[in-house]
């Protein structure tokens, strides 16, 4: 039976880590990880609380046990958000935990806003962390400066605890957008939805979020409440005004948040993520049927089903498995996986952190 460790500041998370030679799982809030793999489980719950926050200067610095809803209460009190608009996991994998903002970043979590916004990562302006060997590390800080040598943060975000685990983070947030309006394109399929995200997202007018599921297309557009209303009219009259609806504000920023998790991906089928170029998303869900929504103006596939691994990774694209049993992340080509190995044998060099990601 695996023990739970919950340690309670970074000292004692770096006490934990040194000399351990057994595997541990990373489990941050207990909303991704699945909660079967091997070894002890370690939760970054008890690292939590905000250690600075300053609106005006748009910048957050947090524990990593920071719950997520915490975070976005508080800056939502102050009309800012995580514009990487990270989603929830637990309408997928079925946890009952908090998704935590160390989590997030440990993941490089990030929702549909990611074609304007960029990703969790490109808002991450430091970190502090403790490697595999139990030492205390920190990269970053604050402001936003040039790169001068290793990205540590950039190195983490996206990591999924293999190469350390994280004990604070400092991020850039921004304001909420005034107004939020979705244009509602129906009874097309995913080819021509595409096509028309293709043409929205080389316009100048700032569609924040490209969707696509069971024959209706969505594009959303944010900002100020007039630039909205030109911005939507004009991307009206370009795709064709008697096929588009619109949803406004509270009903569109609800869609999102749905689109953003996934909500629609119901069932007990493996859930896989398929990232690939836009243009490549219609043959993929072709090949694979079943449900599957496009996300990131179809750079990102959804696909949930019975078909096994090796037919999903053959339909082209990097295939993450999210939901199921079996390996989750596709197997990596020689040149980077030497790389990811010689990154490991530098901050893990006893492969204990979150190992049973990297394999069968």
């Amino acid at each position: 039976m695996s023990t739970v460790l919950t340690p309670a500041s970074e000292t004692e998370l770096s006490e934990i880590l040194t000399g351990r030679t057994t595997a541990l799982r990373i489990n941050g809030g207990g909303t991704r990880l699945r909660p079967d793999g091997p070894g002890d489980a370690l939760t970054t719950s008890g690292i939590s609380g905000v250690v600075t926050y300053e609106p005006g200067e748009l910048t957050l610095i947090a524990r990593a046990g920071t719950p997520v809803r915490q975070i976005e209460t508080m800056l939502a009190a102050e009309g800012q958000a995580l514009a990487f608009e990270p989603m929830d996991h637990r309408c997928l994998t079925g946890q009952s935990g908090e998704p935590t903002i160390g989590g997030i970043v440990a993941a490089n979590v990030s929702g549909p806003r990611r074609i304007v916004a960029g990703a969790c990562r490109d808002h991450l302006l430091g970190v502090r962390f403790v490697d595999g060997q139990g030492r205390i590390l920190k990269n970053g800080g604050r402001v936003m400066k040039n790169v001068t040598g290793m990205d540590l943060g950039k190195l983490l975000a996206g990591s999924h605890g293999t190469l350390g685990i994280l004990t604070e983070v400092a991020l850039k947030v921004l304001p909420v957008a005034e107004s939020s309006r979705t244009l509602v394109i129906r009874g097309i399929d995913a080819s021509r939805a595409v096509q028309d995200f293709a043409t929205a997202l080389s316009t100048p007018f700032e569609v924040s979020g490209a969707a696509f599921h069971d024959g209706t297309a969505w594009l959303r557009v944010e900002g100020l409440t007039a630039q909205v209303a030109y911005r939507t009219d004009r991307l009206t009259a370009l795709l064709g005004r008697d096929r588009i609806d619109t949803i406004e504000d509270a009903d569109s920023r609800a869609l999102w948040r749905d689109l953003r998790d996934a909500a629609h991906l119901t069932g007990d089928d493996p859930v896989w993520r398929i990232l690939c170029k836009p243009s490549d998303g219609p043959a993929i869900a072709e090949r694979l049927g079943g449900q599957c929504p496009l996300d990131w103006g179809g750079a990102a596939v959804w696909y949930s089903g019975p078909k096994d691994a090796a037919t999903v990774r053959a339909a082209g694209g990097l295939a993450t498995l999210v939901r199921g049993q079996g390996r989750v992340f596709p197997p990596e080509p020689p040149v980077v996986a030497e790389l990811s190995q010689r990154l490991r044998r530098t901050f893990d060099p006893a492969n204990i952190l979150n190992s049973g990601l990297m394999g069968d």
